[in-house]
């Protein structure tokens, strides 16, 4: 579920099945974070089309399978795979927001033409070929289930996003670093990733609803990833622009995993 901070609201151990996610509202959620191209997701878009861009020059392969972790009210991790993927699934856990996904599959609003847009800087989404609304119909299907789930799947996908999730549904560091490892344990050996945090969250209003976060930065974020992923980058945001109060910043960690079998966490 793609999530931000909101308020000052301080919430203590407020584990991930202790919240309604039904009561998420992700048109609320769109109009604020969406309806436009922040400065700081273009950097983002910017940082992810060049790693996922510049793998599949290198390496080839494709067409592969793709996922989105968490997908909430969010497209733009799935259109930042497209290019190369024969299908995508859109994992998320609201009934509210998995509505909303459903809703986009056949032809997507508006505002999401400025993220195509700017994922069209990099030659492989420019050159795509065919209508991005055509393409994303084609490839990407939505599936409602929780995070934790995942572990059912290992090794599943060849390629994944993950934005603002993990740190974004849950008080507990423990519940972190366990959704964490559950995205990664999903994607294939060699798969390249891309996952998005939120930097020492408080907290954040959906709607009327407040949310709760785990309190994380650029050094939990990373060793959340090094059992999975022996070539990876992490990388705090230069946008010093916030969206809402109750962070401080945002990492994106992009590379690929590993083919480490590690002991689950319990």
């Amino acid at each position: 579920m793609t999530l931000r901070p909101s308020g000052d609201a301080q919430l203590t151990q407020l584990r991930n099945a202790d919240v309604s996610w039904a009561a998420f509202d992700p048109i609320a959620y769109v109009d604020h974070n969406y309806r436009d191209l922040q400065a700081e997701d273009a950097e983002i878009l910017h940082l992810v089309r060049d790693h996922f861009g510049d793998h599949f020059r290198k390496q080839g392969g494709g067409p592969v399978s793709g996922i989105d972790v968490g997908a909430g009210a969010n497209l733009y991790p799935a259109l930042a795979m497209m290019p190369w993927c024969e299908e995508i699934t859109l994992f998320e856990r609201s009934p509210a927001n998995v509505r909303y996904l459903k809703s986009q599959v056949d032809s997507y609003d508006a505002n999401w033409d400025q993220f195509w847009d700017a994922l069209c800087a990099h030659e492989a989404y420019n050159s795509l070929g065919t209508d991005p609304r055509e393409r994303f119909g084609k490839v990407v299907w939505v599936e409602q289930g929780d995070l934790f789930d995942l572990a059912r799947y290992e090794r599943r996908w060849s390629m994944g996003t993950m934005f603002f999730v993990a740190e974004s549904m849950t008080t507990s560091y423990q519940e972190f670093m366990l959704g964490v490892e559950r995205f990664m344990r999903a994607l294939s050996p060699g798969a390249p990733f891309a996952a998005a945090f939120m930097e020492h969250s408080k907290g954040y209003h959906a709607g009327e609803h407040f949310f709760p976060a785990c309190d994380v930065g650029e050094s939990e974020v990373r060793a959340s990833l090094e059992g999975f992923a022996g070539d990876f980058k992490v990388q705090r945001l230069e946008s010093a622009a916030q969206l809402r109060d109750g962070y401080s910043g945002m990492i994106v960690a992009y590379g690929w995993r590993n083919s480490d079998a590690l002991t689950p966490i319990d």
